[in-house]
C-alpha cells in the first residue's frame, strides 16, 4: 500500500504566500515524477508543477515565477511553495506520485487534497 499525505492548505489574502508539503510512505521502491494539481469548482483538474526524480522542472505558464516545485527523494517528500497568490489560484491542490512498488507495480498515486483559499 502507497499513501500520499498533502498538508500546507489554507486561507490567505492576495499576495501572500503558502507552502504545500506531500509525503509519500509504504510500500515504495522508487518515486518517478512527483507533482501538483489543482481543481477549481466547475473545472477540470490541470497540473500545476511537476518534478522528475533528477529534479527537471514544469510548471503551468499561470504560475510561472510564483511557485517553486521543490522534493527530497530521501524522504519522498515534495513541496510547492507558493507566492503572490492570486484569487484565481483558488482550488482544492492535489499530490501525484508516479511510483514502483516493492512488488514492480508501477503505478499513479494521488493525495486526499488540500484546500487553498486566496481571499481578502
Amino acid at each position: 500500500q502507497v499513501q500520499l499525505v498533502e498538508s500546507g492548505g489554507g486561507l490567505v489574502q492576495p499576495g501572500g504566500s503558502l507552502r504545500l508539503s506531500c509525503a509519500a510512505s509504504g510500500s515504495i521502491f522508487s518515486i518517478y515524477a512527483m507533482g501538483w494539481y489543482r481543481q477549481a469548482p466547475g473545472k477540470q483538474r490541470e497540473l500545476v508543477a511537476a518534478i522528475t526524480s533528477g529534479g527537471s522542472t514544469n510548471y503551468a505558464d499561470s504560475v510561472k515565477g510564483r511557485f517553486t516545485i521543490s522534493r527530497d527523494n530521501a524522504k519522498n517528500t515534495v513541496w510547492l511553495q507558493m507566492n503572490s497568490l492570486k484569487p484565481e489560484d483558488t482550488a482544492v491542490y492535489y499530490c501525484n506520485a508516479f511510483i514502483l512498488t516493492v512488488v514492480a507495480d508501477k503505478k499513479n498515486y494521488w493525495g486526499q487534497g488540500t484546500q487553498v483559499t486566496v481571499s481578502s
